[in-house]
């Protein structure tokens, strides 16, 4: 068995066991999820874990470096099926020897799918079985399509459900976070969307206040993301290719220069031993 496929009502989902990624989600015959083009980007839905973005050259841990790279590793391993039913799943990833060599802490990565109607919520629980604290990062980075409903990418607009702030970190070489900011075109709780937004990469709300935020484009279909759990969200397309990336981190990428231990890294949470967290993020669909 390669994937888990999830039904409710008219509602359909797929998830695959490499990297417990959401692969198709259906409702009412409409698929959401963008399909995925290596000639453009090969991803999906990938799960991020252990850490968010890059790290400025692998990671340091007790004055030894590791060789983690974008995200972390956990969407290249396999995960097996631990629970499930015919609209929920829970898929399990453990550290192995191959794990160690990157990230030198025991885990326990929790993957659940739960299919409604018309939303579908993802929760990572992170559990730490070692006998020393362990620093982790970890969200959900998945592609829409744009447009969703067939009228074209023109008009469409990211609705946040407060005000944020207009400026927002630039992305240096790397994909580190800069101390320089540049000005977004936020205009209220609305910002709208075009390939000159991302020229320069992802636009990255750090500390955001808001928990929910809507894509919205020129039919008035939606996918609202829900993310109580997350403090930090990200927006991401390749300019001209039809999918938006509605991102929800605990973490982020190394500042530019940041040479820390991974304990010192922005973002990163410890879990002590025999402790877990659990992070959720809701996405709910409208046709209009």
């Amino acid at each position: 068995m390669n994937e888990v496929t999830l039904t409710h009502g008219q509602a359909r989902a797929t998830i695959a066991l490499l990297g417990a990624e959401l692969r198709t989600w259906r409702v009412s015959g409409r698929d959401l999820l963008w399909r995925g083009d290596p000639a453009i980007w090969p991803d999906i839905s990938p799960i991020l874990y252990p850490v968010v973005g890059w790290t400025r050259d692998g990671e340091r841990v007790g004055g030894r470096h590791y060789p983690l790279g974008l995200h972390g590793f956990a969407r290249f391993e396999t995960f097996r099926v631990a629970a499930s039913e015919p609209d929920f799943v829970r898929l399990t990833l453990s550290d192995t020897e191959r794990t160690r060599t990157q990230y030198p802490f025991a885990f326990r990565l929790a993957v659940e799918y739960r299919l409604g109607n018309d939303g579908l919520a993802i929760t990572l629980e992170v559990a730490n079985p070692g006998e020393v604290p362990a620093p982790y990062a970890c969200g959900v980075h998945p592609g829409f399509r744009w447009p969703i409903g067939g009228a074209g990418r023109e008009g469409a607009v990211v609705r946040f459900e407060r005000e944020e702030r207009s400026e927002v970190p630039v992305i240096a070489p790397g994909g580190l976070v800069s101390k320089t900011m540049k000005s977004v075109p936020l205009k209220g709780l609305e910002l709208p969307l075009s390939d000159a937004l991302f020229a320069n990469d992802a636009i990255c709300f750090l500390n955001c206040v808001s928990r929910s935020l809507a894509f919205v484009d020129a039919s008035g279909g939606s996918i609202t993301m829900q993310f109580p759990d997350f403090q930090h969200v990200a927006l991401w397309t390749r300019p001209g290719a039809p999918f938006i990336c509605l991102e929800a981190w605990t973490g982020y990428s190394d500042p530019e220069g940041f040479d820390g231990d991974l304990f010192q890294k922005p973002g990163m949470r410890v879990l002590e031993p025999g402790a877990r967290a659990r992070h959720q993020a809701r996405f709910i669909y409208r046709a209009k």
